[in-house]
């Protein structure tokens, strides 16, 4: 077999990997600084996990006062909100129109000046060996075979923390066992009754009274066995459902992801018929129409940076002078199988009161969280950024990721127009001076 070489594009100065909600901000924030930008995504759409992945509605973009996610979050944010049945003045749990999204996304990163690749695998790291700690190049898999693109910075917003590991980031994962929170495969059902959807009782599993917990005792559908049950009306009689949970399956792991993906697939099909049944004046005519072509992963690698966020950062409402952005979801860990099963059954009570903020309650996200250690020119942002695990079930969602990869991207441009590289040098001041600009919120 002959050998063959790989080819090398060097035009770029700052190469984005992932292209959901942390890696577009990413990638607009960068070439809008003037930096030639390179947006890398191993799918055919842009969005990730709101588009994708069919999650069905956004997490809260206020504090319970104002939308505290502003800059590039907002102005996504207020876009999605075109659809006629959605409230535009509401500034949280609104509903996705994922082919909406995809398409808000397509037109915010090209009119910027980034560019994209679409279903381009990341599959490698080239690291320099002049200077440690250096990223040179990236390689990256797709119908062309092998490439290689050089940059002279690289943001990570796989959410798995991919290029930083493969650069040699060191980095924890999951609980003191290596176990992480349980995925959700997400769906739609469509040809719903929606009188009956709004008026026939309320699904989430925060009701008692809801059908779910009949579901679950029946036993006739073994592939439901959580009471984790949000839904949301994302078109006429269409509903757009995260639900259920699907444990073990490891986003680092190919093989664990398929058979992941293999299992949702079984598990929407059992919530439209179990639905059908328990819930008939809603859903006794509906079909399920979609599966999310993306698992929905709540957790995986989580970088160690300059500094790592915990939970009692969270509980003190903290700021730092270096922050980038402020965050106030409430801290969302989802269950292991064991614990959930002791929840079902009344058996474990969780203090939420501790989990979530009060009105115009947030904290600070510090720069340093995205600047792993060792690593002279990589950043991460989304939910791969350096924190303990109790936090990150907070900084994980859509919201905020747009937010860390805005920050990300104005601060991988700052670098390469400071002429040394080094992402822990950029002027933090200057970066949040950019952001505040650009409409971020910064008290």
């Amino acid at each position: 077999m002959k050998s063959r070489n790989i080819a090398l594009n060097d035009e770029f100065d700052v190469i984005v990997a992932g292209g959901g909600p942390a890696g577009c901000a990413a990638a607009i924030a960068s070439a809008r600084e003037g930096a030639k930008t390179l947006l890398i995504e191993a799918a055919g759409a842009l969005g990730g996990m709101g588009t994708l992945g069919l999650v069905p509605a956004w997490c809260p973009f206020s504090d319970k006062e104002k939308i505290i996610y502003g800059g590039l979050a907002q102005k996504i944010f207020e876009k999605s909100k075109a659809p006629r049945h959605i409230d535009k003045n509401a500034m949280d749990w609104q509903p996705i129109d994922p082919e909406l999204l995809k398409r808000i996304y397509d037109d915010e990163v090209l009119s910027s000046g980034a560019e994209i690749l679409f279903n381009t695998m990341l599959c490698g790291v080239e690291k320099s060996r002049g200077s440690a700690g250096v990223a040179d190049a990236v390689i990256v898999s797709n119908k062309a075979g092998l490439s290689a693109y050089r940059a002279k910075i690289f943001i990570d917003c796989t959410g798995d923390g991919d290029l930083a590991v493969w650069a040699g980031a060191e980095f924890e994962s999951g609980d003191e066992t290596g176990d992480v929170q349980p995925s959700s495969h997400c769906f739609i059902i469509s040809n719903v009754d929606e009188y009956g959807y709004r008026f026939g009782g309320n699904l989430h599993g925060s009701n008692r009274k809801s059908p779910i917990y009949a579901i679950i005792n029946d036993g006739k559908y073994p592939n439901i066995n959580s009471s984790h049950l949000c839904s949301s009306i994302i078109g006429p009689g269409t509903v757009g459902f995260n639900a259920g949970h699907i444990w073990g399956v490891d986003n680092t792991d190919p093989f664990s992801v398929t058979a992941g993906l293999i299992k949702g697939r079984k598990t929407a099909a059992d919530y439209r018929d179990s639905l059908a049944e328990y819930f008939p004046e809603a859903f006794g005519g509906s079909f399920l129409a979609a599966t999310g072509p993306l698992m929905g992963i709540r957790e995986s690698r989580r970088i160690t940076g300059d500094y790592i966020l915990t939970v009692q950062d969270y509980t003190d409402r903290r700021s730092f002078s270096d922050e980038i952005c402020r965050n106030s979801y409430y801290i969302d860990v989802h269950f292991n199988k064991s614990d959930e099963e002791k929840q079902h059954k009344g058996e474990m009570q969780i203090d939420q009161g501790a989990r979530r903020y009060g009105k115009g309650e947030s904290h600070g996200i510090p720069y340093r969280c995205l600047t792993p250690a060792g690593l002279k020119n990589v950043l991460v942002a989304g939910r791969s950024i350096s924190c303990d695990r109790q936090v990150q079930g907070s900084v994980r969602v859509m919201p905020v990721c747009l937010c860390m990869g805005e920050a990300a991207g104005l601060a991988g441009a700052l670098a390469v127009q400071s002429g040394n590289l080094d992402v822990h040098q950029v002027d933090t001041d200057k970066l949040r001076a950019r952001l505040r600009e650009e409409g971020a919120y910064l008290p």
